[in-house]
C-alpha cells in the first residue's frame, strides 16, 4: 500500500491575536488565495515557506509585517544561502527560490491590499537557478523491464501495471494520475481528460491502445476487489480502498524501478521524461510534446531536445566529415603507421 503524505503541523506564533501581526495576516492571505482557486499543494507549499520566514522573524523579535525592511529580507536571504540541513548539505537553489518566492508573494499581497504602504520585497533579486537537464531517461527496452515487474496475476499487480502503462503512455504528472476518476479516460476516443493539472489547468491528451488495454483489464478484473464496499470514483485505488497520495505513488512506482534493476532511484517523473525524449527521437514535434506535458512555456519543453542524445549521435555519425572518413576505413592497413602501433 502506498505511503500517505505527512503534512507538517503548523503551530501559531508571534502576536497570534493581533490583527496586524504576521499570523493573522497569513491566515487572511491564505483565505484570499483559496478564493482564487489556488491548489491545495500550492497553499501548503506557500504556507511552509512563509512559516520558515515567520519563525526566523519571531526569533529576532519581529512580529509585524510593517517591521520588515529590505535589509532584513536580504539578511534572511543570506541565511538561506548559508544554511545547512541535518545531513550537512546546503539548501538547493530551488529551495531557496521557493522560500523567497513565498515571502515575495506575501508582501506583494499586503501592499496591494493597502495593509502596507510599500513592498520591501519588490526588488529582491532571487538566486539564479542553474540550468540542468533531466538526470536520466530510460530506453524503450528498460521501460519494458520495469513493466514486467508487477505480478499481473494479483489484483495489486494488475493495478500497478495499468498505472505504469498510463504514466508511460501519457507522461502525466503523479498528482494528475492520482486525480483520475472513472470518467477521465475515454476508451472509445483514446483520450484522457486531465482536470487537476498543474495550476488547475485542464487538458485533453491521447492515450495509447496498450495502456487502454491494461486499464480495461484492471477495471474488469481488479478494481472491484479494491473497493471494499466503498463508493469511490477514483480510478486507481490503493490497497485500503482509497486513492493514492502523490507521495504514496512516488514510493510505490520507485519500488518497481528499483526491483527491475534498471536504476537505483527514480519514480513517476522518470516516465514523463522518458516519454517526451523517446517521442522526440522518433520525430514528434516539440509543440505536440508541449501539449502532452501541459507546459505553459515552450522553453520548458525544449529541454527534451537536449536530452535526445541518441538521435543526435546518429546524426553526428552520419553527417560529420570525420565520421564519414572513418566509415570508409575497412582494414587496419589503411591507417597510418603511427596509428597502428
Amino acid at each position: 500500500m502506498g505511503k500517505r503524505d505527512k503534512r507538517r503541523v503548523v503551530e501559531p506564533l508571534g502576536k497570534v491575536d493581533d490583527p496586524r501581526g504576521f499570523w493573522q495576516r497569513l491566515q487572511q492571505y491564505q483565505t484570499w488565495a483559496e478564493t482564487r482557486q489556488a491548489t491545495a499543494r500550492t497553499l501548503q507549499t506557500r504556507e511552509e515557506g512563509l512559516m520558515d520566514f515567520l519563525r526566523w522573524c519571531d526569533e529576532r523579535g519581529l512580529f509585524y509585517p510593517s517591521e520588515v525592511t529590505r535589509p532584513i529580507l536580504e539578511r534572511y536571504q543570506r541565511m538561506l544561502f548559508l544554511y545547512c540541513k541535518s545531513n550537512g548539505e546546503p539548501l538547493s537553489v530551488r529551495s531557496q527560490r521557493g522560500r523567497l518566492s513565498s515571502v515575495q508573494g506575501y508582501f506583494r499581497w499586503l501592499n496591494k491590499q493597502g495593509l502596507l504602504l510599500s513592498n520591501p520585497a519588490a526588488d529582491l533579486e532571487l538566486p539564479k537557478e542553474p540550468y540542468r537537464l533531466p538526470k536520466d531517461v530510460l530506453s524503450a527496452e528498460e521501460v519494458e523491464r520495469v513493466m514486467a515487474v508487477p505480478d499481473t496475476r494479483t489484483v495489486a499487480g494488475l493495478r500497478d501495471r495499468a498505472m505504469l502503462e498510463v504514466l508511460y503512455s501519457t507522461g502525466m504528472r503523479r498528482m494528475e494520475l492520482c486525480a483520475l476518476d472513472l470518467w477521465s479516460i475515454n476508451a472509445e476516443r483514446g483520450t484522457v481528460t486531465i482536470r487537476c493539472g498543474k495550476g488547475n489547468k485542464e487538458r485533453l491528451i491521447p492515450i495509447g491502445r496498450r495502456a487502454l488495454g491494461w486499464v480495461r483489464r484492471y477495471q474488469a478484473e481488479g478494481r472491484e476487489e479494491l473497493l471494499y464496499g466503498k463508493n469511490s470514483r477514483v480510478l486507481f485505488l490503493a490497497n485500503d480502498g482509497e486513492g493514492f497520495s502523490p507521495g504514496g505513488l512516488t514510493h510505490h512506482v520507485g519500488r518497481y524501478i528499483r526491483l527491475s534493476g534498471v536504476r537505483e532511484n527514480g519514480s513517476c517523473h522518470l516516465f514523463r521524461h522518458t516519454m517526451a525524449t523517446l517521442m522526440l527521437e522518433n520525430g514528434a514535434d516539440t509543440r505536440w510534446i508541449q501539449t502532452m506535458l501541459g507546459h505553459a512555456n515552450i522553453s520548458t519543453t525544449q529541454i527534451y531536445t537536449r536530452v535526445s542524445i541518441r538521435a543526435l549521435k546518429e546524426i553526428h555519425t552520419a553527417t560529420h566529415p570525420a565520421g564519414l572518413e572513418c566509415m570508409e576505413i575497412d582494414e587496419p592497413s589503411a591507417l597510418p603507421d603511427a596509428l597502428q602501433k
